[in-house]
């Protein structure tokens, strides 16, 4: 063999050997993390508006044996809890109004920034609506309206048409965004003429018209079907034992439990209708209401669970009424926001009580109050109506300014669809965090330091492992492929 051959065929096996290392090398990975170059996403939004779900990319390789770790995670998805159903808003009848008044191109946007799936999209994915007029419409109404001293408990004059106007045709644009969407329906009052005062605002309801009040449910959940709009729950009264708002109803538990065990349960039975019952739909300083009527176990068969806000109480005492009837689900339902909104506070509370604390306490849903307003809190009630529930949005026109509320929900909404299921995370006193398997099979964490200086957090996964860092009070979501 000449010179040259001998030249060529060194080389030739030089470059097979660095092949072999370099394909060796990269099997091998970094030391210490053999085999993973799978990644993770983080969004970080701070307390001083500097990040907004600012999204950053993690290598799960990242692991460094010298930083200092000031948190450990452990996620155990073999311990799993409830089956999530969705984040979302009230859409109020004033924040349909809002929306319905937009050109149609600016509120496609808006809706599909709201509802839709894409990248620049919160998929927001359960609604909250009022069965009638909510304090946060232009005046109340119902669905039965007649002159003071008329009554028609046949319920010959029901009808939607009000609701034809703003409502129904937004719930339509949002369903073609996102069919599979799950709505509530609550009712602020009865007809007037259903009550003893007569009034939109307080009394309670004549047991003479309890027939006529469930039927009144069944025409209602009929007619949005016959709109093309399921009604996936109702609850039987928005906040019953606050009879001070307009429109409003008294409801004490056993009156509420008698309706359900006799009436509305079986008038949803006889037509089968297959919308949850829930009950309660007030504060957490009252778990002994909806305990009270699943003590009894004929009220119980008609319903799904109870329904909970936090403006009395504290969030785990939705973990008493689990405990006391494990078979039976929760519900968060309203918080509000008042305005002008203190990002920092609201954020931060927020997060902590209700994205973190509800789930945590056995919530299958999150949903803050107004989804939007105008930029004086318009349109509520007279009497008792909200004038200062600050909308996740503001609308101005056809321009959008986006609030609190819109943040603190899609820190949740975006990254956990229906059908997740939370799992097993240990928590710290200043590291709080929600745990999550999605059906695409991602882990999804909530978190929140509540620390005041940034923190190295290790989060352990079975045999993985990551680590990210958390700014002083920063709000994030961990997207673990």
């Amino acid at each position: 063999m000449n010179c040259s051959n001998n030249f060529l065929s060194q080389k030739y096996i030089f470059l097979v050997i660095f092949v072999i290392q370099f394909v060796l090398s990269g099997c091998k990975g970094k030391p210490g993390s053999e085999g993973v170059v799978t990644i993770a996403k983080i969004y970080h939004t701070s307390l001083d508006q500097s990040q907004l779900l600012n999204e950053v990319t993690i290598k799960k390789s990242d692991i460094s044996a010298t930083t200092s770790v000031k948190s450990t995670i452990t996620i155990d998805p073999s311990t799993s809890y409830q089956i999530m159903d969705g984040f979302g808003y009230t859409l109020t009848g004033g924040s349909a109004l809002h929306l319905q008044k937009m050109s149609a191109l600016s509120r496609g946007k808006i809706l599909e920034e709201l509802f839709g799936k894409g990248e620049k999209s919160i998929g927001v994915s359960y609604l909250r609506v009022s069965i009638g007029a909510s304090d946060l419409d232009e005046y109340p109404w119902s669905y039965n309206d007649l002159p003071l001293g008329k009554s028609d408990p046949d319920l010959e004059h029901f009808s939607m048409a009000y609701d034809t106007l703003y409502l129904i045709p937004t719930l339509k644009e949002i369903l073609k965004i996102s069919p599979r969407i799950k709505i509530m329906g609550s009712p602020w009052s009865p007809p007037p003429w259903m009550k003893d005062n007569k009034d939109t605002r307080g009394g309670s309801l004549i047991k003479e018209y309890y027939p006529a009040y469930a039927n009144y449910f069944v025409k209602y959940i009929k007619a949005m079907d016959a709109e093309g709009i399921p009604i996936a729950a109702i609850t039987v009264q928005n906040e019953p034992l606050h009879p001070g708002n307009n429109p409003s109803l008294l409801m004490l538990a056993k009156d509420q439990g008698e309706f359900v065990k006799n009436h509305l349960g079986p008038a949803f039975k006889e037509n089968r209708i297959e919308t949850k019952i829930i009950l309660y739909d007030h504060n957490a300083d009252r778990p002994d209401y909806p305990i009270s009527i699943l003590d009894d176990s004929i009220a119980a068969q008609y319903v799904d669970g109870s329904a909970f806000h936090l403006y009395g109480g504290t969030i785990d005492a939705l973990s008493k009424v689990h405990n006391a009837h494990p078979d039976k689900h929760l519900y968060f339902t309203e918080q509000w926001i008042g305005a002008p909104g203190n990002f920092e506070e609201n954020l931060s509370w927020h997060i902590e009580n209700l994205i973190i604390g509800a789930p945590r306490n056995w919530s299958r849903n999150v949903l803050q109050w107004n989804l939007a307003a105008d930029e004086n809190q318009q349109p509520h009630t007279d009497r008792g109506g909200c004038t200062r529930c600050l909308g996740a949005i503001t609308i101005k026109g056809d321009s959008i300014i986006r609030n609190p509320a819109y943040y603190i929900i899609a820190h949740a909404s975006k990254f956990v669809p229906p059908g997740s299921v939370r799992i097993d995370s240990n928590q710290e006193e200043k590291l709080l965090n929600v745990a999550y398997s999605t059906p695409e099979n991602k882990t999804v964490v909530i978190l929140q330091n509540k620390n005041n200086e940034t923190i190295t957090v290790e989060l352990n996964k079975e045999e993985e492992k990551l680590q990210i860092e958390l700014e002083g009070k920063d709000i994030a979501t961990l997207v673990w492929e």
